[in-house]
């Protein structure tokens, strides 16, 4: 049962985690045998992990790299481009949600590259959040950090006028923030199913109505970050499966009922992705990643910056004509 966690939470796209072996850690931590740990604490140094063993035809590939993370890590490479490598997203303004590190933090980096201002939402990590701004910053883009639980009404409230403050408008709002909790359905309890509906659910249901007082007279873009969990059968995960389930038929709805606006919704939903949550649960050079990886069609375990790229051409005029779809990026994982 818990190689099974493992595999579930590494592939809960990124979310802030909990299993029943250990307290809950901000990032996608994996269930862990009696005697796991999950320590803010005791996470590995990105700039001192070692190269990983070269694959079959494929060379070594160096760990470390910048943070890139709650749906809310550690990637391989830094997870920004060049700057001026790319402009699709020149003098738009991007909120992404729960950017502190691991997905959030990658498409932040990806979108600032691409040549968006940024806003990195965090909800408790403010010393994860300055790091990806700084990073941002670093590579000449444009970023600030605001502090917001999108569970919070007021806080939602605020985190919109911070962006438009700061910006003078807004055009992306990606709903990446997200939790979950790996346990057998009868041990679960209300305040667990509230916690989750009211961060993966309501969360998003408030940002969009929200961001629809703020979207200029020619739409934007709307990304809602879902997991591969909402059409496959995880044990221990059905709490987390029927939240991303709702925010599947969110993105089905809302992209007919704010098409005629100009607001374009999709949702793109993680496979395994490598973030700081599952190096300190020790998922990586475990048989879970090795199982994972054997099931995965591409090969490896995937990378913030995957998903990044995705998240790039959906807020992009490339995606114009691309609305209420579901893109799964997991390497071909399905099951």
């Amino acid at each position: 049962m818990a190689h099974v966690r493992w595999i579930a939470a590494a592939e809960s796209g990124g979310h802030q985690g909990e299993s029943r072996y250990g307290r809950a850690c901000e990032g996608p931590v994996a269930a862990r045998p009696p005697g796991g740990f999950c320590s803010t604490t005791h996470r590995p140094d990105p700039g001192q992990l070692p190269l990983r063993p070269a694959s079959p035809g494929r060379s070594p590939t160096w760990t470390g790299g910048a943070i890139m993370a709650n749906q809310t890590g550690v990637g391989r490479g830094d997870g920004v481009s060049p700057k001026n490598a790319d402009s699709r997203l020149a003098g738009k303004v991007a909120l992404v949600t729960g950017a502190s590190k691991g997905i959030g933090a990658g498409i932040a980096r990806e979108f600032a590259a691409a040549g968006a201002s940024v806003v990195v939402n965090y909800a408790s990590s403010a010393a994860g959040a300055e790091r990806v701004v700084q990073d941002i910053q670093a590579r000449g883009g444009t970023a600030i950090a605001v502090r917001g639980d999108v569970s919070v009404p007021a806080d939602v409230e605020r985190l919109f006028a911070r962006t438009v403050d700061a910006y003078g408008r807004f055009d992306i709002l990606v709903n990446n923030a997200g939790v979950y909790h790996a346990q057998p359905l009868e041990t679960v309890t209300q305040q667990e199913i509230d916690r989750q509906l009211s961060v993966n659910v309501t969360g998003p249901i408030r940002t969009i109505q929200e961001a629809l007082k703020y979207f200029g007279s020619d739409g934007g873009s709307v990304i809602n970050i879902g997991s591969l969990d909402s059409a496959r059968a995880v044990p221990g995960m059905s709490v987390y499966a029927a939240t991303k389930g709702a925010v599947d038929a969110l993105t089905r709805v809302l992209a007919a009922e704010l098409g005629p606006r100009g607001i374009r919704v999709n949702t793109l939903a993680p496979g395994g992705v490598e973030t700081e949550g599952i190096h300190a649960a020790g998922f990586i050079g475990s048989d879970a990643e090795t199982d994972m990886i054997g099931r995965t069609p591409l090969g490896r375990i995937g990378q913030p910056k995957d998903l990044a790229r995705a998240a790039v051409f959906f807020a992009s005029d490339d995606a114009a004509w691309v609305t209420g779809e579901h893109l799964t990026a997991s390497g071909g994982l399905r099951t």
